[in-house]
């Protein structure tokens, strides 16, 4: 029994003196003396257009339904002249020289053929570098000693510490 109770006190000692051993905590400020953003670089690639002028050549437009008409119009008048076979030709001949006519007159205020102007829109992708901070070097005093860390957020003119005290062993 006295080698148990001998361990049991020593137990409770040591047990006693853990708490003593701690390190010991607490609040205080320091006083910033520099803040030196952390920049990187990032590329953020965007579409640059323009538009651009170019000539074409233009077809010029005619219209088929004048020739359409006027050949109609030509059979008909052809088919009353003659007889037999010369019928049949003078029917033909009308046809022709009334779609040659029909097609004349349709077409005669149309656009003749020419160079026009036509926007051409041209786009492109091109990097845009922007720069932006990533992080923050803050050289901080604490009693008249400088310390610098890197913060995600620009702390002011003083900085909040938690300030440990722990006893060298």
């Amino acid at each position: 029994m006295k080698i148990q109770a001998k361990l049991m006190v020593s137990a409770l000692c040591l047990s006693a003196a853990i708490p003593a051993a701690h390190a010991v905590e607490f609040e205080d400020f320091a006083r910033v003396v520099r803040v030196t953003p952390q920049m990187e670089r990032i590329n953020r690639p965007r579409q640059e257009c323009r538009t651009e002028y170019v000539q074409v050549q233009q077809q010029p437009q005619r219209g088929v339904g004048g020739s359409i008409v006027g050949g109609i119009a030509g059979a008909l008048l052809g088919s009353q002249v003659g007889s037999g076979s010369g019928k049949t030709a003078a029917t033909a001949a009308g046809a022709i020289a009334g779609a040659v006519v029909g097609d004349r007159v349709e077409n005669q205020n149309g656009q003749p053929a020419g160079v026009t102007e036509q926007a051409v829109k041209q786009c492109r992708m091109v990097d845009h570098w922007e720069q932006r901070p990533n992080g923050y070097e803050v050289v901080y005093d604490y009693r008249g000693r400088n310390y610098t860390s890197i913060m995600s957020y620009d702390p002011g003119e003083r900085l909040r510490l938690r300030v440990s005290v722990e006893p060298m062993q």
